[in-house]
């Protein structure tokens, strides 16, 4: 079994010494070799859950069965719940098997290690640890293996449609119609039966548009998608949104039928990402159409761990709600297969597809595929934001920040604009930071401005 570094083991002692009550039950602390600070900002300040609007809130309350104040005090947990998470698994490091979150509130973390030792550290931090056989990295390994096999396999894997890491259950699941096809792609990657978990499914997902009327906008004056967010590149203006709504060159048009933009760039399958440059006669904000046509802030992109609530808006069915079931999944949709999307239990319908998912008022993704219906219930899966925004070299559009951007104090490698994931490591005025949460970075979001996202070493 690996172990870490002491330096490791240290660093996660001061780490659990440090512990402080947050909300709700949930704890946090001062990063590894940083005092804590009076005025530091918590998790849920930095990732304003206050700038959650009543629209978002009332969806919420709508399909996870909250009311008001449960809504509110689930956000704020789960950002507190995101950051502690992501300086758990800073100290766990090869140990850790993952986290979620669960209750009405969100109000109780739990994070996974393949280590006994490491109980004491988690439960200082105020989560329930689990102790289990496979870290994390071994899942995610099995499941490239499982990919590559469904790939190889083309059309016999389309009954084995749907693959991803559950954390919750320490496996790598497939979701098929006939168990005899997950069998025969188990068998094909190489993964055993200690590894993984078959569940049958009636599920086919496909891709969510269609060619019915409506709002969002339109590809080549005939099928129509909904945008997901607005976006910027260099001084041009546009939106961020599905690959399979249209292919690179193809042009757009708004729900109003006025010319709109064209695709710069489309991947799909192996992902489902795109972005359209607009017209001068569009502008980009930073938000997101809600219930009722009011505005949702986007302030950032921080991807909300495992349990967390998200919602979604689409043009066909409007706002709808659920929660975050796996990230890192896999889906085989008849025009093939695409990786790296997130699961939920948000419904969708044609129409809604490049729609965005957001948390609280974090951007998640755009809406990819799925089935059922919102009448009924469904599980849909999103293209994560962040990867999007990498690959082509885009920035959100946020009510962050301002001002033009300027160097950070004393040099260092930290920049806005750029997309960091968990371990990634910075320099910022003279120290060194490493990334606890995916985001975007934007100008207020210094490292030593947000606990919640950076840690200091």
């Amino acid at each position: 079994m690996p172990h870490r570094q002491t330096g490791v083991r240290a660093a996660g002692a001061a780490l659990a010494a440090t512990a402080a009550l947050l909300v709700a039950g949930l704890s946090g602390s001062a990063s590894a070799g940083t005092a804590p600070s009076d005025t530091a900002p918590t998790a849920a300040e930095s990732l304003r859950t206050d700038a959650a609007p009543p629209a978002l809130l009332r969806a919420m309350e709508r399909d996870l069965g909250l009311d008001r104040r449960q809504a509110e005090r689930r956000l704020a947990n789960e950002a507190e719940a995101g950051a502690t998470a992501g300086r758990l698994r800073a100290a766990l490091g090869g140990d850790f098997a993952g986290a979620w979150v669960r209750g009405a509130e969100s109000g109780t973390l739990t994070v996974a290690t393949i280590d006994a030792a490491d109980v004491a550290m988690i439960e200082a931090e105020g989560a329930v640890a689990k102790v289990v056989r496979h870290s994390l990295a071994d899942l995610d390994a099995a499941k490239a293996r499982l990919d590559r096999a469904a790939a190889a396999r083309g059309e016999a894997a389309a009954d084995a449609p749907v693959r991803y890491v559950d954390v919750r259950t320490n496996t790598v699941t497939v979701r098929a119609l006939r168990p005899s096809a997950a069998r025969a792609l188990l068998d094909a990657a190489g993964v055993g039966a200690g590894l993984a978990r078959v569940e049958r499914t009636s599920e086919r997902p496909r891709p969510l548009y269609d060619l019915r009327g409506g709002e969002a906008y339109y590809i080549n004056n005939s099928g129509r998608c909904s945008i997901g967010f607005p976006v910027t590149k260099g001084t041009q203006q546009g939106f961020a949104t599905a690959g399979h709504c249209g292919r690179t060159g193809a042009s757009t048009s708004g729900a109003n039928r006025v010319a709109q933009g064209t695709f710069q760039g489309s991947v799909f399958p192996g992902r489902d990402m795109a972005w359209v440059a607009v017209n001068s006669s569009w502008t980009a904000t930073p938000y997101v159409s809600g219930a009722g046509g009011q505005n949702v802030q986007v302030t950032g992109s921080t991807q909300a761990p495992v349990g967390a609530s998200v919602c979604r808006s689409g043009s066909t069915t409007g706002w709808h709600c659920g929660t975050v079931q796996q990230h890192n999944t896999s889906v085989t949709y008849p025009e093939g297969t695409i990786s790296g999307v997130t699961r939920t239990t948000v419904c969708a319908e044609p129409g809604d597809s490049g729609g965005s998912y957001i948390s609280g008022s974090q951007a998640q993704g755009v809406t990819s595929g799925g089935s059922g219906d919102c009448r009924s219930g469904g599980t849909t899966f999103f293209q994560p934001i962040n990867p999007l925004l990498q690959n082509y070299g885009l920035t959100l559009k946020t009510t962050g920040g301002g001002g033009p951007e300027e160097p950070p104090p004393g040099g260092g490698t930290w920049a806005a604009g750029t997309v960091y994931q968990a371990g990634d490591t910075v320099t910022y005025a003279g120290a060194t930071y490493r990334c606890l949460q995916g985001h975007q970075a934007h100008q207020g979001w210094e490292p030593p401005n947000v606990p919640a996202l950076w840690q200091r070493v």
